[in-house]
């Protein structure tokens, strides 16, 4: 009998090495990594390959992947009417020496670079129209997969527990519609000049309006960039889901653990306030 694995240890990709891992990738997949394009994050490490394509490789808990698994890239490639890259194939595989996963999906090349926010404000019209018929497109869809915002699972008891124990005066936090989203619209997520949307490990069905309220939220340091995303996404904004939604970004930020130095806090601050108002009147 083998020994039991131990549990999974808090790994930065960063400044861990991954030799091994990408040995393991280019054998399995068929291709050359380029290492000179590599992109390293805190779980996360990509690169271009020798057939013009990018392989992206996660490093998962055995905790972050119960349920509905962590193919959401593999899924996503059935969802029609978005912008994102083609989906060619992929690979995983449980870790040795840890209760960990590791996966590598290889995709199209992105059209253009991540989004930088101190620059969003100049994105075209024609940008702004793909997002929102790909948002549109997205909620339009079916699924059995539950979104994994921050890789937890969204649920009706977390919106509540999160939403009261920051803002009690709220005592209605039902969530009435549900809706396909992608669970982690960021700036990051996006390309321009041309719009893409990328890295749908998380997607799911949330509370209809979660995506609006993370890109919003993820805007509040240049207000006149929360407010386009505002104008542009009000539907779900405006809707009581979509406040919700807003309020439970704003938790991470206004809450117990506030940090002073966040530069989205005031203007997160100032919105909430206004939510609260709006949720307790309607």
């Amino acid at each position: 009998m083998k020994a039991p694995l131990s549990t999974a240890t808090h790994v930065d990709l960063r400044d861990q090495p991954v030799d091994a891992v990408l040995d393991r990738v280019e054998h399995s997949l068929q291709v050359r990594l380029d290492r000179d394009t590599m992109v390293r994050k805190r779980r996360t490490v990509g690169a271009r390959t020798d057939h013009d394509t990018w392989v992206r490789i996660e490093r998962r808990p055995f905790n972050k992947i119960e349920g509905q698994g962590w193919n959401g890239a593999e899924c996503a490639a059935l969802l029609d009417g978005i912008e994102k890259p083609a989906w060619f194939g992929g690979v995983a595989w449980r870790d040795t020496a840890e209760a960990v996963m590791w996966r590598a999906d290889e995709t199209e090349l992105l059209p253009g670079s991540p989004v930088n926010p101190g620059v969003a404000s100049a994105l075209s019209d024609e940008w702004w129209a793909a997002l929102n018929a790909s948002l549109d497109a997205l909620a339009a869809h079916h699924t059995t997969r539950v979104a994994t915002p921050d890789t937890v699972t969204v649920t009706q008891a977390r919106v509540t527990e999160s939403i009261q124990a920051v803002f009690p005066s709220v005592l209605d936090t039902t969530i009435r519609d549900w809706a396909p989203a992608h669970a982690d619209l960021t700036w990051a997520n996006m390309t321009a000049p041309q719009f893409c949307l990328f890295d749908w490990e998380d997607w799911g069905m949330a509370p209809r309006g979660l995506d609006a309220a993370w890109l919003w939220g993820n805007s509040l340091a240049i207000p006149e960039l929360a407010a386009r995303v505002r104008r542009e996404r009000r539907h779900d904004l405006e809707s009581r889901d979509g406040k919700l939604m807003a309020l439970f970004f704003c938790t991470s930020i206004v809450g117990s653990h506030a940090d002073p130095d966040d530069s989205r806090l005031e203007l997160a601050q100032l919105e909430t306030e206004r939510l609260v108002a709006e949720l307790r009147t309607s």
